[in-house]
């Protein structure tokens, strides 16, 4: 094998050595080195206001502001759709499925709701009360749109 060849293997190898000496740490881990294993946190209650939160990014799908825990999401049954279903929200006053739920792949508008929208968990979150594991400055395109009109607004004068 020719030195060049060599080299990557040589510093993979060193990585892995300065990891196992516990070296190598990872924020979201705390103070345990990335070789060790940890404890995941216990999760606590999720938050149950009902409280509609901000969307941070045009079509990011809307967090759920209730606890799901032990909901019935399979082939059979949606237990979202008990209250999320259009007909339903009458009475249930939840906010109703989107219609491009309603819409499947070749863009042919469903009486139900399309089985690629149907399994609502893998969009859509519930929250928990915990503190972010990484900063996060991100403003979305509204907020960048208005400041630079704002400072637009402000050089004219």
């Amino acid at each position: 094998m020719t030195p060049r060849k060599l080299l990557p293997l040589l510093g993979l190898l060193a990585a892995f050595a300065w990891a196992q000496s516990g070296g190598l740490l990872d924020p979201a881990r705390g103070p345990v080195p990335v070789p060790d294993p940890t404890d995941p946190p216990r999760l606590g209650n999720a938050i149950n206001d009902d409280v509609r939160r901000p969307r941070n990014y045009d079509m990011q799908p809307p967090t759920i502001p209730h606890r799901v825990d032990g909901y019935q999401i399979d082939k059979n049954f949606n237990k979202c759709l008990d209250c999320h279903a259009r007909t339903r929200t009458d009475f249930s006053q939840a906010i109703p499925v989107s219609p491009t739920h309603y819409i499947d792949r070749s863009g042919k508008v469903l009486p139900q709701i399309s089985t690629r929208r149907y399994f609502c968990m893998q969009c859509h979150v519930a929250q928990d009360p915990v503190q972010p594991l990484v900063g996060n400055d991100f403003e979305n395109a509204d907020t960048i749109a208005k400041r630079a009109a704002e400072a637009a607004q402000a050089n004219k004068k």
